[in-house]
């Protein structure tokens, strides 16, 4: 053995050795897999805390509410709970009374605030978000020049075949996630990637590029000049929801929609140009849309609405005249659940623009506020846009 090779072999030995390098190192102990999904549709949930006097499993969008979990030899607390309907869930452990997601598992739910762990139970037959042998889409992840000087962020779909056919151009939908969401959530949760993959390989969507920015342009100020992210909005529709919604809108109308039309081949004319959103995204979905009928041909509204009191102050330009409206949009959509906090003032608004002569394609399902009902959402809307 050469010289030198015996002495690289003494300082990775010496190094290996060091308290600082084995005090480095993360705790082993037992070999976790959690959350395992069982053949009959249970899912057995495990968490290591052998110190932990009481350790429950959240899952209240499958019906697991504080779960108490069973401790054995090792430190691994476990319960099998089920079975469940086939869906994403998010989930969650309180470890002696502190909410904290599952190590063991990487797909998080992309949130501003607690990022709960995901769980997937597969259908029998494959679901319209599943992942299968079809030509996938891409996925990009921008930043972009946005209000105020900060730097904003977007997730672009471009649909299969975008990099090899370097001269078609394609109509774009602009999808905005919901409060306290990210500019991910709509693929890492929603699967619109993977649906519209699908859609498109069977013939029942067009191919599209789908941009999916992040609704909340406060808080990326607020990171970047090390101020700290502004509180929640206490009102809907209070005056300081819709100052940000209007900061929202500028940044997508002044920055978000040239920098997609400078940077990847998209027909720029309103009738290739669709918005939608969940939640706080249809909100600010609908207030962008009514403000800016030279923009979008396409409206989907996903749980949202604006009250027939802030209709008739802000948005008389579309309720004026109807036929005028109902020519500008070719598709005016807006789904909710049955259980949605927001199907009160939901229907009321789809009630007030019915009176008032506008089309409005409406679509009411079981379930709440949730991302299970999105997914609906999205298999309801992509098909029919840009027909």
């Amino acid at each position: 053995m050469k010289l030198n090779s015996i002495f690289r072999l003494l300082v990775i030995t010496a190094v290996l050795a060091s308290p600082y390098f084995a005090s480095g190192q993360p705790p082993r102990g037992p070999y976790v897999i959690s959350p395992k999904v069982n053949a009959d549709k249970t899912v057995t949930f495990s968490y290591l805390a052998p110190n932990a006097t009481i350790v429950l499993l959240g899952g209240g969008q499958f019906g697991a509410v504080d779960v108490p979990m069973t401790k054995n030899a090792d430190g691994v607390w476990s319960v099998t709970f089920g079975p469940i309907k086939p869906d994403i869930y998010p989930y969650s452990f309180k470890v002696d009374g502190v909410t904290v997601n599952d190590p063991a598992n990487v797909y998080l739910f992309p949130n501003e605030r607690f990022k709960g762990s995901l769980v997937e139970i597969p259908s029998d037959v494959p679901a319209i978000y599943a992942l299968k042998n079809v030509p996938h889409g891409t996925l990009s992840y921008e930043l972009y020049p946005s209000v105020e000087g900060s730097t904003g962020t977007i997730v672009v779909y471009t649909p299969p075949g975008y990099t090899k056919e370097k001269s078609k151009k394609y109509p774009v939908y602009y999808l905005i996630s919901g409060t306290t969401d990210t500019e991910e959530t709509f693929w890492k949760v929603g699967k619109v990637n993977l649906m519209l993959d699908n859609m498109i390989a069977e013939g029942k969507a067009k191919p599209m590029i789908v941009v999916m920015p992040y609704g909340n342009p406060m808080a990326k100020i607020a990171e970047q000049t090390g101020k700290d992210k502004p509180a929640d909005v206490t009102s809907r529709d209070g005056e300081d929801a819709l100052k940000r919604m209007k900061l929202f809108e500028t940044d997508l109308i002044t920055n978000i929609i040239p920098y997609v039309e400078k940077n990847y081949r998209v027909i720029t004319n309103r009738d290739n140009r669709a918005i939608g959103g969940f939640s706080r995204g249809g909100g600010q979905t609908l207030r962008a849309a009514f403000n800016n009928v030279d923009k979008f041909a396409y409206v989907c509204s996903y749980a949202s609405y604006i009250s027939p009191a802030e209709m008739d102050k802000s948005f008389t330009n579309i309720t004026a005249n109807p036929a005028k409206t109902n020519k500008d949009f070719k598709l005016l959509w807006s789904g909710i659940g049955t259980e949605d906090f927001l199907y009160k003032g939901t229907t009321e608004w789809e009630a007030y623009l019915k009176d008032k002569k506008i089309n409005v394609k409406t679509y009411a399902i079981p379930g709440g506020h949730t991302w299970m009902n999105v997914k609906q959402y999205l298999n309801e809307t992509l098909p029919v846009l840009f027909k």
